[in-house]
């Protein structure tokens, strides 16, 4: 087999966090909002689905929707349980939506989302004014019985930008002033949207967000640009490469997003973003990604919100560098779709990878020997396309045993994968 060579340009699906705040502030805004290049994907879908259950008429996915809002407290009560997927983002973004209104709401899920953690959400929500059952533990079913909230400042435990989102559109639809503070920056799309829509919208340097809510919610027009988390997978593959470069215009590169970019390229990628736009406060390049000499890298717990989606891309990178990469601060990858600390490292061991796994984190010692097997993706998109981008290195030979579960986020994966390697 030739050593890895990669040619093409790559223009990714739309940003599958906007997507979802798009869809969500559109059906709240007064008026039609136009929303182009949505991310079309299960995730989407059930975000979409759910707020036609609530009462807006929000139309099929596609590349261009017009939706005609409801106004920020008009939707209705849902005739039955919201089932979400696999998508926590649903589940957590409208539980903050529904506790603001005055009916009952139901969110159920599959298998893997019903084990992820809700009482995180559920929490501030209460202390709001909500009151919110759970079926089992703390995951899915779950029942918000919305009404009239209190104003709150919630120090939040863990960077999450779904809880802030959650508390945030709570405090909108509520018309009631909130403010989130959190142990270290989070991924920031619902600021930077609401801010964008004329709502005010801060944050302090001690790592607060504060949302004073306006009476109504501005229609918008907005084109959602490439996913920077789906970018990733084709600038690990250059990075991977013997030769050749890959460009991924349009792609979505605020600072909240771009952590493995800037992890890759310390650790020698060569990585260029240029013709920088902005567009209803989201930041857009486009970024063009080749070889280098990888070694290996320490990533700190500060670094992670930034790239938390793209920490199994990374240690995949981090099989093929010189030293050991060490992640910690990452416990958060325990409760994604899949446990992705184990997922991760047992993978690795399982093509014949040296790696490591620990309660936050993971190390990996790179090599340049074949890597072969199976991958168990455990029905996890990130895990499936990371272990498919190293399968395409030089000497391996790795079968995925899940494919399909790219759909969540990425449907034409496997295709575009196709396009750039040469």
């Amino acid at each position: 087999m030739a050593p890895l060579t990669v040619a093409g340009t790559v223009r990714v699906p739309g940003d599958k966090s906007i997507s979802h705040r798009a869809l969500i502030l559109a059906a709240l805004a007064d008026g039609e909002s136009v929303i182009r290049d949505v991310l079309v994907a299960e995730d989407t879908a059930s975000t979409a689905y759910a707020l036609r259950a609530l009462g807006n008429d929000a139309p099929p996915l596609g590349s261009e929707m017009r939706i005609h809002g409801t106004g920020v407290r008009d939707l209705r009560a849902p005739e039955s349980p919201l089932d979400c997927g696999n998508s926590g983002t649903t589940v957590r973004l409208l539980a903050g939506v529904v506790a603001g209104h005055p009916f009952s709401t139901t969110f159920t899920g599959d298998e893997s989302l019903s084990r992820r953690p809700m009482r995180r959400i559920a929490e501030p929500l209460t202390a709001m004014g909500a009151r919110i059952s759970f079926a089992k533990d703390d995951g899915l079913p779950m029942t918000v019985q919305g009404g009239n909230l209190q104003h709150i400042a919630w120090t939040s435990e863990v960077a999450s930008a779904q809880v802030k989102s959650a508390i945030l559109l709570a405090g909108l639809v509520a018309g009631v002033p909130v403010s989130v503070r959190e142990p270290r920056p989070s991924r920031d799309h619902t600021e930077r949207m609401l801010r964008a829509l004329g709502m005010e919208v801060t944050r302090s340097r001690d790592g607060v967000t504060k949302l004073t809510p306006g009476a109504s919610l501005d229609p918008f027009e907005l084109t959602v640009p490439g996913d920077a988390s789906s970018a990733a997978f084709f600038i690990a593959l250059a990075a991977l490469a013997a030769r050749g470069t890959v460009t991924l215009p349009g792609v979505c590169i605020d600072p909240a997003r771009t952590g493995f970019l800037r992890a890759v390229r310390r650790m020698g990628a060569k990585i260029r973003v240029s013709g920088k736009t902005e567009a209803t406060g989201e930041e857009i390049g486009t970024v063009s990604a080749g070889p280098g000499a990888l070694r290996a890298i320490s990533v700190k717990p500060g670094e992670i919100p930034a790239m938390i989606d793209e920490l199994p891309l990374l240690a995949c990178v981090a099989a093929r560098a010189e030293g050991e990469t060490v992640v910690r601060g990452a416990a958060e990858l325990r409760v994604k779709e899949s446990d992705r600390i184990a997922a991760i490292v047992d993978n690795l061991r399982g093509l014949g990878a040296d790696a490591e796994a620990f309660d936050d984190g993971f190390a990996v010692r790179g090599s340049d020997k074949p890597l072969r097997g199976t991958v168990r993706t455990y029905g996890d998109h990130r895990i499936a396309m990371s272990f498919g981008v190293l399968g395409c290195g030089h000497g391996n030979e790795i079968r995925i045993d899940d494919r399909d579960c790219v759909a969540v986020s990425y449907p034409a994966f496997w295709a575009d994968l196709k396009k750039v390697v040469a």
